[in-house]
């Protein structure tokens, strides 16, 4: 089957999706969801299959939620509501990952902003090349990165993802491995997991699928802490400021502290 948003490969025991939307940078709308859930749930009904790869291509993994269809949805009211990028849906693919019964592993070369940062951090495995960089840019636009919060703060702890999304610089591969965001850092990736993948193809998909509920249940993540991040962006997406932040940049190029009075 052809997408639009992403590619797909298969080997034995394992599926490689790679992001195909090099355009827009990777980046996130309704298209990339449903076609990126429609694969895991090709992924969890083949029994043969232990292991999901995700990865983007030409130095960028993934740069987030796309501003030129939530501009769209903005001046198309009318339209169906689930043509377009909503915070629930990113949420639910998030919480998918953590719990599919299968190990996901994000390999990383490039850039990774934003919305992109919750792929990786939802992960079961990250690999990263040290040329790529990692940073999480929604304060800049008047926004949060709520979705993403939880599941860094999972991964990292609390300090490192605070600081991130404060100061919104870059941190490299480096920093990225050192605050355990990655979890191994090579020039060979795909060596990596050559290494990886036959130990876990000899796992099954119920031990798999357990131990992600089991360790759901040791940490922080809740049905309600969803519901509150969910709650939270969609708050500050619907502001005006940061409807016109997005709109400017999207229509004229302009950032949003370009326009700020002093």
């Amino acid at each position: 089957m052809k997408y639009e948003t992403i590619n797909i490969k298969h080997s034995v025991g394992s599926l490689t999706i790679t992001f195909n939307r090099l355009v827009q940078q990777n980046s996130i709308n309704a298209v990339f969801l449903q076609e990126l859930n429609e694969v895991l749930d090709q992924a969890e009904q083949d029994a043969t299959c232990r292991l999901v790869i995700l990865e983007g291509q030409q130095g960028v993994f993934c740069t987030g939620m796309d501003f030129t269809e939530i501009v769209q949805r903005e001046s198309q009211k009318d339209i169906e509501a689930d043509r377009f990028f909503t915070p629930s849906h990113y949420m639910e693919t998030l919480k998918r990952l953590t719990l599919i019964p299968k190990v996901i592993i994000s390999k990383v070369d490039g850039k990774v902003i934003a919305g992109g940062i919750g792929l990786v951090a939802a992960s079961d495995l990250v690999i990263a090349t040290p040329r790529s960089q990692f940073s999480l840019s929604e304060a800049l636009w008047g926004l949060l990165p709520a979705n993403v919060i939880p599941y860094l703060i999972r991964r990292v702890g609390y300090q490192p993802a605070y600081k991130m999304t404060l100061t919104t610089l870059p941190i490299s591969a480096q920093e990225a491995y050192r605050i355990h965001l990655v979890d191994e850092l090579t020039e060979t990736p795909d060596d990596s997991i050559r290494k990886l993948k036959p130990r876990i193809i000899r796992l099954s998909d119920s031990t798999i699928g357990n131990m992600k509920q089991y360790f759901r249940k040791m940490w922080l993540i809740t049905e309600q802490m969803e519901e509150m991040a969910i709650s939270e962006f969609s708050k500050l997406i619907s502001q005006p400021k940061v409807k016109d932040n997005i709109r400017n940049f999207v229509e004229y190029g302009q950032f949003p502290w370009e326009n700020r009075k002093q």
